[in-house]
């Protein structure tokens, strides 16, 4: 019985110590998954990074460039050139930004203004147009203030305090359109001043030389670039001012008709 049992034990141990060694080489296969899927997390955000890199090379590339070329055309003409450009942006924000300050739903406005004609009388209504900001409000306070002198002096007081709206929105323009003509002009003058360098050059060293002309003419011609690309921006900006004046001015005039014809419907409502 004991070398029977003894066998048994044996053979047991040879078992179990087989499954054992059979399963060990499975273990790496069950953790392959897991490592695949970290380098699957792991592949863009190296790509993300790669691209950032590459993107922040560029960035330092054109940088260097750019800061070439200005050395290159003459830090004069050119930071003179550049100065244009400041002032003429700066200009073209504070109207923008002005004019987008400026503008006002006319249509809540209008059916405030009614109401309180209808419920109130006027000091409600000039209470209103109070309260609003923009050139629209504005008008309507100016013309309704004087709706006791009659219907005719409120309406020659909306058209001519729309004159005086119509300027305050158009403030700054001319100097705006005097440096997108003043930036080419300064470009220009830059080519010129090259030039005569560049010919100066040729008649120290007393033979055209290809390579004193195409340097001469290089630096001469980044002074006339710069002041193009700077009146094309600003005239960008020039126009797009334009086109939100228009509008303001052809909110201006709509509200302005129906508001006389708010006034004029709450007058007949009072002298009946």
């Amino acid at each position: 019985m004991k070398k029977l049992f003894a066998t048994f034990t044996v053979i047991a141990m040879l078992a179990f110590g087989g499954v054992a060694v059979a399963q060990e080489p499975a273990a790496p296969a069950a953790e392959a998954p897991a490592t695949e899927q970290v380098d699957e997390q792991a592949a863009p955000a190296e790509e993300a990074v790669a691209a950032e890199a590459e993107e922040a090379t560029g960035l330092v590339a054109l940088h260097k460039t750019l800061k070439t070329k200005f050395i290159e055309g003459g830090a004069g003409f050119m930071a003179l050139t550049l100065i244009t450009l400041v002032f003429g942006l700066a200009l073209c924000i504070e109207r923008i930004m002005y004019l987008s300050l400026s503008k006002t739903n006319t249509k809540v406005l209008l059916a405030k203004i009614e109401e309180a004609l209808n419920n109130q009388g006027i000091d409600a209504a000039l209470e209103v147009c109070r309260n609003t900001r923009g050139p629209v409000a504005s008008i309507f306070y100016q013309g309704l203030s004087r709706y006791n002198e009659g219907i005719d002096v409120v309406e020659k007081t909306v058209a001519s305090y729309g004159g005086v709206q119509l300027g305050l929105l158009e403030k700054n323009l001319s100097w705006i359109s005097l440096f997108i003509a003043i930036a080419p002009s300064l470009g220009f003058l830059g080519t010129i001043i090259g030039m005569i360098e560049a010919f100066d050059k040729i008649q120290q060293v007393g033979d055209i030389s290809a390579t004193v002309v195409a340097g001469g003419i290089k630096v001469a011609l980044l002074t006339t670039l710069l002041g193009l690309i700077i009146a094309v921006i600003l005239q960008l900006f020039y126009n797009y001012i334009l086109s939100l004046i228009e509008g303001l001015v052809n909110e201006m005039e709509d509200s302005s008709i129906s508001l006389l014809d708010i006034v004029v419907a709450y007058d007949k409502a009072q002298k009946k």
